[in-house]
């Protein structure tokens, strides 16, 4: 009898036996493991992004940059750059504009959290419409940043950081190859998952990016006119938590199973 040879992952064993055709075993990497080529054009594009964003700011008009260049880490830090922006913004708005953008790309691409406190200054600064246009622009650009980041170097660090969701989510995109729209939507409208793991896991689970760009800008509609209306009354803000109450998961829940019903609805008609 052949010799059986076990191999291990992080959190799951997989039995090989040394025959003529083996079968490839499935493993689950411990650490994120990069090939030169991986980490030299990761650190290639967080060097691109950050001299743009330098770029930027250099040539902005002059302002008290202490004041004004911090991100936002609690609604207490989001009131006083609210007050110390609003005169900048009214003053110079295209160059704001452009340097927000920038900030708000920077962040979805390398997934740094903060990005609701910008949202939420983009409707204490502008109001709602230029708001959500500010935001669902930024979040679309930098979801398809992350996008393109993961299809290059994606799959090792997604493998480490979310090993049993990417499994279940590779399963549920087989099974819905024909109405991938409509899911993707649902994924998007909903907190079902993650927007970072949306993100990165798409490429990997080969999400066509037309459907994934098409359902960043649609799906994320709802929730960042939500928040961007919260922004208007950012005084009366007492968490980051009142933001999403049982009353507004309800209603987002909602929108995502009207996105997804036409699909519900097909299926039934070809099965009945």
């Amino acid at each position: 009898m052949a010799p059986v040879r076990i191999v291990i992952g992080r959190d799951e064993e997989s039995a090989v036996e040394e025959s003529p055709t083996p079968k490839k075993p499935i493993r689950v990497e411990s650490r994120v493991s990069l090939t030169k080529w991986e980490a030299t054009a990761a650190a290639a594009v967080f060097l691109i992004f950050s001299v743009g964003l330098v770029c930027i700011f250099i040539t902005m008009p002059e302002a008290e940059y202490d004041k004004i260049l911090r991100i936002p880490r609690n609604l207490s830090d989001l009131r006083v750059l609210k007050d110390n922006l609003a005169m900048y913004a009214r003053d110079y708005e295209a160059k704001f504009i452009l340097g927000y953008c920038s900030i708000y790309i920077f962040m979805q691409t390398f997934m740094i959290p903060g990005t609701i406190f910008l949202s939420l200054l983009a409707g204490a600064l502008f109001g709602v419409i230029k708001g959500v246009i500010l935001v669902v622009f930024s979040a679309t650009s930098g979801a398809s940043s992350c996008y393109f980041l993961s299809k290059l170097i994606g799959r090792p660090l997604i493998s480490w950081m979310w090993p049993e969701k990417l499994r279940f989510f590779q399963a549920e995109i087989a099974k819905r190859r024909d109405r991938l729209l409509n899911y993707m939507l649902f994924l998007r409208i909903t907190p079902s998952l993650p927007n970072t793991f949306i993100n990165l896991a798409s490429p990997i689970v080969d999400i066509p990016f037309r459907i994934f760009f098409l359902a960043t800008v649609v799906g994320l509609l709802p929730a960042s006119y939500i928040t961007v209306r919260a922004g208007l009354a950012l005084g009366e803000l007492k968490s980051v938590r009142d933001l999403y109450d049982f009353k507004t998961f309800a209603v987002l829940f909602l929108i995502g199973f009207i996105s997804i019903s036409p699909a519900i609805l097909k299926r039934k008609r070809a099965y009945g």
